[in-house]
């Protein structure tokens, strides 16, 4: 039914359309989405929203959904009585199998041969159209995506646009075939109109109907249906039976709660204001039935673990794939399974087994842009990684994996392995890299060179004293003790990034100390889904850092002092007295970034017309966990060094930890799109955050021959503050 992930990966790589409409739509997505937020933000209050900000009404909705989520069984019991106070049956279906059957014998009881079947993500789920097709019942989406889709024999790639991978000449192909009709592809109004015609038919000699929901109010049992096409309205109301497919998750207490999910709900999905239709069906008119199918299939065992309960909340926006490069790169029918984008990597495992998702979510890189954008504030990146760990444990980690983290996480073997490879490249070390043969795969990207003296050797356990001179010397961080983490790539690969931000941190009066014990935070077997070792590894970062008396601790490795912050203590929740440990020091801990716009907050220098233009990519997770985006180019313009604006800056660079390596496909077409925008901008230097970004942009570039220098933006900011 679903081609092997791999041959679907093969597929979509092979499609460089696919790819360049994808682009065109996320970027034209974001900007009409801002704008409509924009709006509602400025003129809310004056029409007396109570809610007019995306936080507010996030907020508003969460409240919502959680109070289901407090007691679902409650909230279905109000529901039930309701939706059968005014005529409605409700079926209970506890699988896939359940749904199918009791749609199945509601439409062989009534002798259905024609069914009419409105857009339903569950349908989807749970395989409906094929069951009922191989049991002689003739089933039409009509929805037009989801038309186009059906005569594929495909299933969505998207969950608002479910043909959005189709071009005009593919959907041209299947209409002529479907209607024996001569299509022109350019005339895309034509094929509209040939698709109303034919679908006008369905509506008008269907037997029966059938229709998702976007809301299930509890309070009058009614059902919130939200549609574009007008398909809906149709479907419901012309046959005389009427079946709705949901989930229970999509109940909410109130119409007042309805209605705050229509607020984000169109400018998340469509980036419109409000749809074009939106349905309110409360029981059944005289003559007529309804029945509502209630779906759980593994939404149950979802809500019994508080890692994954949140997911519960989705309200099949999209929006996260909207903002995946991952999927920008590949479509829904690789990045997901029937649900597409981050939220189906997370649910994908509940409804159709963890085998199903096991290669989709290797494709995550971790970028945190879903949660940014989330209306529904789930924590995807967190679930996504869980989901990974699961699929280790079922599966274990590639040999290769194993071999490199049981060295990793040993301190001594790595320092031991790590230097003796550094002697070994020499005869192939050419500069910063080393001229090795690569596979096709990996050829875009040059391979490092490890520096012939790791960053340890000459700065651990070692106390820097504060520069009292210079024209940031004064401030607001003198007289702090930072703790300076090194971070295990600069470390190895550019101890020169670690010497130019303790320098930075001195140039603004702090005193730096070095910890002794530091080796690697563990980020990288977290990543990988190893958490046994990354929390191993964990506890050790944290045993060094508690080793001196610091106020803040901070490193140039901002994707270390992010998983310091903000990933220790969900690792470490199942030991109480660790997790108190993490707090404490995750509380105290920033990227170099953040410490120099929140806390040493230096003042501005004058423009230096004459120095090298730098453009800025921010690494992803300091714009989407720290919220630092714009710090970089402001700390630059600070140092009076001229800066040129990047387009996208805060969009991933591809380089994902292991996801480069393990799809080297997926992150060189990432990478790209980030120097594409870099290239534009015609900067001399193109500065980053982070170390991983560092190495792979400038692997990148290696290969391409481009002309800018990639630095670390703490050795353009101490450029700029010595001169």
């Amino acid at each position: 039914m679903i081609a092997p992930f791999a041959e679907r990966y093969r597929r979509a790589l092979a499609d460089p359309r696919l790819k360049r409409n994808l682009l065109a739509f996320q970027r034209a997505w974001r900007l009409t989405r801002d704008a409509a937020f924009d709006r509602l933000q400025a003129e809310g209050p004056g029409l007396g929203a109570s809610t007019s900000s995306f936080a507010d009404a996030k907020a508003r909705l969460v409240a919502a959904k959680d109070s289901v989520l407090a007691d679902p069984d409650a909230a279905r019991a109000r529901f039930v009585a309701a939706f059968a106070a005014r005529g409605g049956t409700v079926h209970d279906a506890w699988t896939a199998d359940d749904a199918r059957e009791i749609v199945l014998r509601l439409l062989r009881e009534r002798d259905v041969k024609l069914f009419a079947k409105g857009k339903s993500m569950v349908g989807e789920e749970v395989f409906l159209n094929h069951h009922l097709e191989a049991a002689g019942i003739r089933v039409v989406e009509t929805d037009l995506g989801e038309w186009i889709v059906q005569l594929a024999h495909e299933t969505p790639s998207h969950m608002v646009m479910p043909a959005i991978h189709k071009s005009r000449q593919q959907v041209a192909t299947l209409l002529e075939a479907e209607t024996r009709t001569d299509v022109d592809p350019d005339d895309i109004g034509a094929m509209v109109r040939l698709a109303r015609a034919e679908l006008r038919r369905v509506f008008l000699t269907a037997d029966a109907g059938m229709i998702g929901a976007n809301a299930l109010i509890a309070d009058t049992g009614t059902v919130m249906l939200v549609t574009n096409e007008g398909n809906g309205d149709l479907v419901s109301t012309l046959p005389k039976t009427l079946i709705v497919i949901a989930g229970w998750e999509k109940l909410v207490p109130t119409f007042a709660d309805a209605a705050s999910q229509l607020r984000l709900l169109a400018r998340s999905a469509t980036a419109q204001e409000i749809t074009t239709y939106t349905s309110f069906i409360t029981g059944a008119d005289d003559g007529r039935e309804i029945h509502l199918v209630l779906v759980d299939n593994g939404r149950s065992a979802l809500h019994a673990d508080p890692a994954f309960r949140d997911v519960l909340r989705c309200i099949r926006c999209a929006a996260c794939a909207d903002v995946c490069p991952s999927y920008q790169v590949v479509g829904g029918h690789v990045f997901g399974y029937i649900y597409s984008g981050p939220i189906g990597l997370v649910n994908t495992a509940a409804h159709h087994g963890l085998d199903a998702v096991a290669g989709p979510q290797s494709l995550c890189v971790s970028c945190n842009a879903c949660a940014t954008i989330c209306p529904v504030d789930i924590p995807l990146p967190q679930q996504i990684l869980r989901v990974r760990a699961k699929v280790v444990e079922a599966h274990g980690l590639p040999l290769a994996k194993r071999l490199a983290f049981a060295v990793w996480s040993r301190p001594r073997v790595f320092d031991v392995v790590m230097r003796a490879a550094s002697v070994l490249q020499r005869p192939v070390r050419r500069g910063a890299f080393l001229r090795v043969p690569l596979p096709p795969a990996q050829r875009w990207r040059s391979v490092p060179a490890l520096a012939a003296t790791p960053a340890r050797d000459t700065l651990l356990g070692r106390t820097f004293e504060p520069v009292e001179t210079g024209p940031w010397a004064n401030s607001q961080a003198r007289g702090r003790t930072v703790a300076y983490f090194l971070q295990c790539i600069t470390d190895r690969f550019a101890p020169e990034q670690a010497m130019a931000a303790i320098e930075l941190l001195r140039a603004c009066g702090a005193r730096v100390v070095v910890p002794a014990g530091q080796h690697c935070c563990g980020l990288p077997p977290l990543d990988a889904g190893d958490r046994a070792t990354a929390r191993r590894m964990a506890k050790h970062t944290i045993r060094a850092l508690e080793a001196v008396a610091a106020d803040h601790y901070v490193s140039a490795g901002a994707s270390c002092a992010i998983a310091i912050a903000h990933d220790y203590a969900e690792l470490l929740a199942d030991e109480p007295d660790w997790r108190v440990r993490a707090e404490r020091i995750g509380s105290r801990t920033l990227d170099l970034l953040s410490f120099l716009e929140r806390v040493a907050d230096p003042p501005a220098l004058p423009l230096r017309p004459d120095a090298p233009t730098v453009t800025m990519h921010s690494f992803c997770q300091t714009t989407n966990v720290m919220g630092s985006g714009d710090a970089g180019p402001g700390l630059l313009q600070r140092a009076g060094i001229p800066v040129r604006d990047l387009a996208e800056r805060g969009v991933c660079c591809g380089f994902g930890g292991s996801t480069s390596i393990d799809h080297p496909e997926l992150a060189r077409e990432i990478a790209q799109r980030k120097l594409d925008n870099v290239r534009a901008t015609g900067a001399a230097v193109l500065a980053t955050d982070n170390p991983g970004c560092l190495l792979h942009l400038r692997g990148a570039a290696d290969v391409a021959h481009d002309r800018f220098v990639v630095r670390h933006v703490a050795e353009v900011l101490l450029d700029g503050v010595r001169q």
